[in-house]
């Protein structure tokens, strides 16, 4: 099994930033997909950006260009950069977790099977 704890959000006003990151324990070993899945509110969970073991990365068309993800050279920490916040950014972000490559699909919250406990973001 593998936990996830987020921690970094809070509120921002429109246009500035914010840094959220996961730290992964217990069973990381292997090929993992990681990555940041957020639910604004009444709105079902999206993907916002992944990260393959190899490095390759991935980001949500309503995001791309504004957010930025990296991890540490353990690979069990992961950080999602975020700039020029908008309202509709407002979410509780999620770190999650799929063994194996990310695939076509790593913008569909049922691809994991590993979440942390989440992280509110609100921009106002």
């Amino acid at each position: 099994h593998v936990q996830l704890v987020e921690s970094g959000g809070g509120s921002v006003q429109a246009g500035g930033s914010l840094k959220l990151s996961c730290v992964a324990s217990g069973n990381t070993y292997g090929r993992l997909c990681m990555g940041w899945i957020r639910q604004p509110p009444g709105k079902e969970r999206e993907g916002v950006g992944v990260i393959e073991s190899d490095g390759k990365i991935r980001y949500g068309d309503s995001v791309k260009g504004r957010v930025t993800i990296s991890r540490d050279n353990a690979q069990t920490t992961v950080y999602l950069q975020m700039n020029t916040l908008k309202p509709e950014d407002s979410a509780v972000y999620y770190c999650a977790v799929k063994r194996g490559l990310c695939g076509s699909w790593w913008w569909k919250a049922c691809e994991y099977n590993h979440w942390g406990q989440g992280t509110q973001v609100t921009v106002s």
